[in-house]
């Protein structure tokens, strides 16, 4: 019975041994299990240092994006310190950056958006302050990020304003892989372990 017992177990480890290598070889532990929720579209905005900022510029790079305006004084500043605590989380990470795009453009000048920086105390060579033309500002956060609903395009731009507390993360090659809510914290907890999951993450090609 002995020798019957081994068997039966030798047999076990080896079968259980080789569904172990054979996972091993078809599961990429480089890949993020992230799912895909969209594509970052070509986009052109200014940053706080009146530098031009493209997507050229993030090639390579994860980060998160947000919409805010600087005289905001309900969600905003909540959702900025929860944004500051990432920023420093990552602030050694020279692969990651956040981009905060205002929302509102007429007010939120190239020297607001710097002097709003500094008040945040926001290392800005990391975390980055844009505005550009409504349009192009609203379309990003609808039809790149899908922070608001897209039909809302639909309405006449001076309309129309977006106030979300919604965060998204940004993979290396422009993919949206996750939405965060800027003001839960166990949201901004996930939010810190996917962006350290995409920095980890090796891309095809």
């Amino acid at each position: 019975m002995k020798r019957k017992t081994w068997l039966y177990l030798s047999f076990f480890v080896l079968l259980f041994g080789g569904f172990y290598v054979f996972l091993s070889a078809t599961i990429d532990s480089s890949k993020s299990r992230l799912p895909v929720l969209n594509i970052v579209r070509p986009f052109s905005f200014e940053r706080q240092d009146g530098r031009h900022i493209t997507g050229r510029d993030v090639a390579g790079k994860v980060y998160a994006a947000e919409f805010f305006f600087t005289t905001c004084e309900g969600i905003c500043p909540k959702m900025n310190r929860n944004m500051k605590k990432v920023s420093d989380q990552f602030r050694d990470e020279k692969d990651f950056l956040i981009l905060s795009h205002t929302v509102d453009p007429e007010t939120d000048s190239v020297a607001r958006l710097k002097l709003y920086a500094d008040s945040l105390g926001a290392d800005t060579k990391s975390w980055w302050f844009l505005t550009g033309s409504k349009d192009s500002l609203y379309k990003a956060a609808r039809e790149s990020y899908i922070l608001d609903d897209p039909n809302n395009n639909a309405t006449n731009i001076d309309e129309q304003f977006i106030h979300t507390q919604f965060f998204a993360l940004v993979d290396r090659i422009g993919q949206v892989r996750g939405i965060y809510d800027g003001l839960k914290k166990d949201e901004i907890e996930k939010l810190i372990t996917d962006i350290k999951d995409l920095l980890n993450e090796k891309p095809a090609g």
